[in-house]
């Protein structure tokens, strides 16, 4: 293992490499920002499993149910390990640290590298699951993917994040190598019916079903168990893109997924919700046209008053242990993102949205701390972090 110099280099959004120490500051600055409610050896620890633990909602939501509630279990992801020409993804070294936090815990927290879509991923889990745990209290799933092989059949499918019925005009901000801001205009082409129902296929509920399925044929759910998936509405300024689109018509079956399992469920006394999530930057949403635009300038607009997805999380697992009551809407999804549809808010956004020009984009929006919070994604642009001095990319996965 040899040390060196890491710096960012990419194209667009995204990095080539990534930062161990900042990705292991990262989720150490996360941890530090939870006010734990039960203390080390009180009571009995939950078991989760997280799907999709190691990035986004889904590592913020392993960093606090582990910190709040003591939470044990199992976080399962798809990274790639490092490599004699890159360093590991960044999800490789946040699993690593978030390893290190459940152990300084005293929590028994296990991670698994594998594809959340395949069966033997699946039978891998359980079988650690069972032997470690006997069974699971809730189960966390944040999958956001740009394929699927359908385990049934063998077919690959891709997600695409496009309109539905029409081209969609969209202002949509890009970076020069510098970091200098750029806003362009784009034609977003409408997807085929195929790629709207490859993308449902990839994205919506239906392998979300099947994990629930495995558990209950394994007997593996336990009295009061909660299943939540991770969804996201929106603003209007990114609905024929988001909501309106591709990527909306697969939450519509993942919330449709969430009443047929609640029907099920219910004879263990369990439930199946989605958490409607406010908007963050991820590596999933700096795909999707658009978004960048509009969370510098509701950035800009809210400051700090814009929940990260770690405060988010804090909320969601308050909620699902009973500790604060549950915050739903007409539909039964638990609302996280009402912050951000404020209508004062969106009004903001709004305005500055069609003001907007080449000429006075860094007037309105906040550009630069969109620019650092994608960096900050690959653990660049940490505060703390000496990037000056050599980092080690060769670690080792967390043993089992």
């Amino acid at each position: 293992m040899t040390a060196r110099l890491i710096q960012p280099s990419g194209r667009g959004f995204l990095l080539f490499d990534s930062h161990p120490a900042g990705c292991a500051r990262i989720v150490a600055d996360m941890a530090a920002q939870v006010q734990p409610k039960t203390q080390p050896g009180e009571g009995k620890r939950p078991v989760a499993l997280v799907i999709g633990s190691s990035a986004g909602y889904g590592l913020a939501a392993s960093v606090a149910g582990i910190t709040r509630y003591g939470v044990q279990g199992v976080g399962l992801c798809f990274e790639r390990p490092p490599t004699a020409r890159r360093t590991a993804t960044a999800g490789w070294y946040r699993t690593i640290a978030t390893a290190t936090l459940a152990q300084e815990t005293g929590s028994d927290f296990a991670f698994v590298n594998g594809d959340a879509f395949a069966d033997a991923t699946k039978d891998d889990v359980l079988d650690l699951v069972a032997k470690r745990f006997g069974g699971i209290d809730y189960l966390i799933y944040s999958v956001a993917a740009p394929r699927r092989t359908d385990p049934v059949t063998g077919a690959l499918h891709q997600s695409v994040i496009q309109p539905i019925g029409a081209e969609h005009v969209t202002k949509t901000l890009e970076f020069d190598e510098d970091g200098t801001p750029h806003l362009k205009e784009i034609r977003v082409q409408p997807a085929t019916d195929e790629e709207a129902a490859d993308t449902v296929k990839v994205m919506g509920g239906e392998d979300w079903a099947r994990w629930v399925d495995a558990l209950e044929a394994r007997d593996l759910i336990r009295p009061g168990f909660t299943t939540v998936a991770l969804s996201y509405i929106g603003s209007h300024l990114t609905s024929a893109i988001y909501r309106a689109g591709t990527i909306g018509a697969a939450k519509l079956h993942l919330e449709g997924t969430a009443s047929v399992l609640r029907d099920r469920l219910s004879a263990h006394g369990g439930r199946a919700l989605t958490s409607v999530n406010g908007a963050a930057v991820t590596q999933a949403s700096t795909a999707i046209p658009g978004i960048a635009l509009y969370v510098s300038l509701l950035r800009d607009v809210l400051g700090e008053g814009m929940a990260s997805p770690l405060a988010q999380s804090i909320d969601l697992w308050d909620q699902l242990t009973g500790t604060a009551p549950l915050d739903t809407d007409e539909q039964g999804r638990i609302r996280l993102d009402r912050w951000e549809l404020d209508e004062e808010v969106q009004a903001a956004v709004t305005e500055r949205w069609e003001a907007a020009t080449p000429d006075t984009i860094g007037d309105l929006a906040d550009t630069g701390w969109f620019r650092d919070e994608v960096r900050r994604l690959y653990g660049f642009e940490v505060p703390g972090v000496d990037y000056t001095l050599p980092s080690d990319p060769d670690l080792l996965w967390p043993a089992v």
